[in-house]
């Protein structure tokens, strides 16, 4: 009788945080398409979530960034902030919560509570800014996750807008396998959305936002403007030109002002957002790099390891899923080794990584070897940092100082820190996070000195998720955060 009264019990507990969930999750759409605010938990998205997943964040708030938050709360307060003038802005209602349930002693009402919070998140003190548009110069892996991400955020107080999509050859049968490509993904699984196609206007109607798609050969030739495109981004995911003097031909087309490349860059600033994108001058520099998805992995455990422990030397080995420069099958190849089947082999390559985080940390120059091996996997790759520290230190307080960088600092969106022991690569696919610490394995000698670190990583769409922010960072459009 008691155990069934303690089942009975459990269930009615949690068929209650369900109903709440469920009120949290419809006040997150109302914040978002009425006001521009969009709501995270702890970094956690919240939009396009399922119930269940909402509750496992909650847990996720409990268990790893150490605040017990319930999801009654969470709901009450995003009740609160509809009722509120409020400007664009992105907050973290787990942030909130917490803050609440330790504060609440302050404050006559919830409502006084986030009025003090809020205070400089209102109408009367909002950011103003034009939204800018956004052309993507290829439509390859990177191109369509960011057309899925751009279309995705386009109600998040219109920040960025896709306008157009520049290939080459645009005849009716290339615009409607595009579209396809857009909508069905063998690893990121089929766009939660409409894509309509209109041939004859060559445009794709992506949830009601026209994209135009453009025939180019050469990026000087496009007349922005003739499709009502001004003062636009063009984020180049070709890989074609990737130094000042090739990007700089995206500058001469009309109605282009900034160019973004998703790849490394010469000449031009490499960038990891979150570390080095506030040495910029975003006034008077127009071409920039996103830098690589492996050097976008590891620059932000090096910076932290470099901040706390120092890096005397090390070795980086990614474990890198097969990509689309490789073969099939076995061919010729002009590189060594990537002739190779990619679908069957495990192909040693080289790898800029290591060079190329020496532009984001400096102090690391000469002090890092890399390599790579392609391995027979779609995405979802691993980097493997084997470094000499200049401090000891032990597998406890690396971990703890990993996790304080993964929930506060500047490295909240970069850093997610993982405390699953069963973590494998195809869990990390659709992370938002640029870096999985895998904290479980975490390996220090017995002098302190030596540590082997893993970062997991998802090179395609936690990468486009670096290339966006950066994205908005570069053209001014940033919303405020509460964070």
């Amino acid at each position: 009788m008691e155990k069934a009264l303690g089942y009975e019990k459990e269930l009615k507990s949690h068929i209650e945080k369900e109903r709440a969930a469920v009120k949290l999750s419809s006040k997150v759409g109302e914040l978002l398409y009425d006001k521009g605010v969009e709501l995270v938990l702890f970094r956690q998205h919240l939009l396009d979530t399922t119930i269940s997943e909402i509750l496992n964040f909650h847990n996720y708030a409990k268990t790893v960034v150490n605040k017990p938050i319930d999801v009654f709360t969470t709901s009450e307060l995003a009740e609160e902030l509809l009722s509120m003038d409020l400007a664009p802005a992105k907050l973290d209602i787990g942030k909130l919560a917490n803050e609440w349930l330790s504060e609440q002693g302050d404050f006559s009402s919830k409502a006084d509570f986030l009025r003090a919070k809020l205070e400089d998140f209102t109408l009367d003190n909002r950011q103003t800014f034009e939204p800018r548009d956004v052309v993507l110069y290829g439509f390859g892996r990177i191109g369509r996750l960011a057309a899925r991400e751009l279309i995705k955020q386009a109600g998040k107080g219109q920040q960025l807008r896709l306008r157009a999509i520049v290939t080459r050859g645009n005849d009716p049968q290339a615009i409607v396998k595009r579209a396809a490509l857009l909508r069905n993904d063998s690893v990121h699984g089929a766009f939660k959305g409409s894509v309509e196609v209109d041939v004859e206007k060559q445009t794709i109607n992506i949830n009601g936002q026209i994209v135009q798609l453009i025939n180019a050969n050469a990026p000087e030739d496009i007349d922005y403007t003739s499709y009502g495109i001004h003062n636009a981004l063009i984020i180049d995911n070709t890989g074609v030109f990737t130094n000042r003097e090739a990007l700089g031909r995206h500058l001469q087309a009309k109605g282009a002002s900034r160019v973004l490349l998703t790849a490394p860059g010469k000449e031009i600033p490499n960038v990891v957002y979150g570390i080095n994108q506030g040495e910029l001058d975003i006034n008077n520099e127009k071409i920039y790099s996103a830098a690589s998805c492996t050097t976008n992995a590891i620059s932000p455990v090096l910076k932290v390891i470099t901040d706390e422990f120092g890096v005397e030397k090390g070795h980086i080995e990614t474990v890198h899923a097969y990509t689309n420069d490789q073969n099939l099958l076995d061919n010729m190849h002009k590189k060594p080794r990537r002739g190779r089947s990619a679908a069957i082999n495990m192909v040693i390559t080289s790898t800029g990584a290591g060079n190329a985080v020496t532009k984001v940390i400096p102090s690391l120059e000469g002090k890092l070897t890399a390599n790579a091996v392609r391995v027979p996997t779609p995405n979802g790759s691993l980097a493997i940092l084997n470094l000499t520290l200049n401090k000891t230190t032990s597998v406890e307080d690396l971990n703890a100082k990993m996790k304080d960088a993964a929930l506060r600092g500047d490295l909240v969106n970069q850093i997610h820190y993982s405390i699953d022991p069963e973590l494998v690569s195809n869990d990390i696919i659709g992370n938002t996070c640029c870096s999985v610490f895998d904290s479980n394995a975490t390996i220090v000698s017995k002098d302190g000195k030596n540590v082997v670190l893993y970062a997991w990583y998802d090179n395609e769409f936690g990468y486009t998720k670096q290339v966006i922010r950066m994205a908005k960072y570069i053209t001014k459009v940033r919303r405020a955060i509460y964070y």
